[in-house]
């Protein structure tokens, strides 16, 4: 499928998606937002497609923030319709049944962040940039960002960087446990195809059954440890885990079909 502002491919079961604005610093915009929802649609019903890499155009910038020129003059109606638009899309990444990694080079910055923070887990360049500066403007995130930055790094962190839209960098964002590795520009993307190729390997199935458990954990309305029983549960009537077992015991590598 062709994109307006989205470059793809797939490669080994590995779909990369690049937000391709460079021009703009990756400037999200709503041609954006619908390009994301579609790849994502494409991500859930392409059987080829294993796992995915979301990246940004460039070596300045992942996603330097939202378009603000589309926020002039909306009014409040408008803007909760914006912020529920953007968290839909995010909430379809987040629960992507494929794991889905966001290599981050250069500025993550407001709505970049926040997409960041939406992917299962996150790789940075040494030369990324971190920050939430929605209130130099008058606003918050409003993609979901002041519930992912205080799941990711803790409230107190979180509110320091919220208040103050301060920017952090790769290191600390490691520290923080916001990224899980930073690598120099020239290996991001060799890193995270390194470990999705691992991933890869493993039953499709229960990949996807650990997105949807760890994801319980921050869902209020369900009890997390019930949606652990029930997916440990649907394990048992799969292909896979009756190949895996059997591999496991005959000491050789399964080979899993995702069924």
């Amino acid at each position: 499928m062709a994109y307006q502002t989205l470059l793809t491919s797939l490669d080994q079961g590995i779909f990369t998606i690049t937000i391709n604005r460079p021009d703009k610093l990756n400037a999200i915009n709503q041609q954006v937002m619908t390009d994301l929802n579609n790849a994502m649609d494409e991500v859930y019903n392409n059987a080829d497609i294993k796992s995915v890499i979301l990246t940004g155009a460039g070596p300045k910038a992942f996603v330097a923030g939202a378009d603000i020129s589309e926020f002039a003059g909306a009014t409040v109606a408008e803007g909760m319709a914006l912020a529920k638009k953007g968290q839909d899309v995010f909430f379809k990444i987040e629960n992507s049944p494929k794991p889905v990694v966001a290599c981050v080079n250069g500025f993550a910055l407001g709505g970049g962040c926040e997409l960041a923070m939406s992917c299962h887990f996150r790789i940075a360049s040494s030369n990324a940039k971190f920050g939430q500066p929605e209130v130099n403007l008058g606003l918050i995130p409003g993609y979901g960002g002041t519930q992912r930055l205080v799941q990711l790094i803790g409230k107190g962190r979180a509110m320091e960087l919220l208040m103050s839209a301060s920017m952090i960098d790769a290191a600390t964002a490691l520290q923080y446990g916001l990224v899980n590795y930073v690598v120099a520009p020239e290996e991001l993307i060799a890193k995270a195809i390194s470990i999705l190729t691992v991933v890869n390997e493993k039953a499709p199935l229960a990949v996807a059954a650990c997105i949807m458990s760890a994801n319980a954990v921050f869902n209020e309305n369900v009890d997390g440890y019930s949606v652990e029983v029930a997916e440990f549960g649907k394990c048992f009537g799969t292909d896979d885990m009756k190949e895996g077992t059997t591999a496991f015991l005959e000491k050789r590598k399964a080979n899993f079909n995702g069924k």
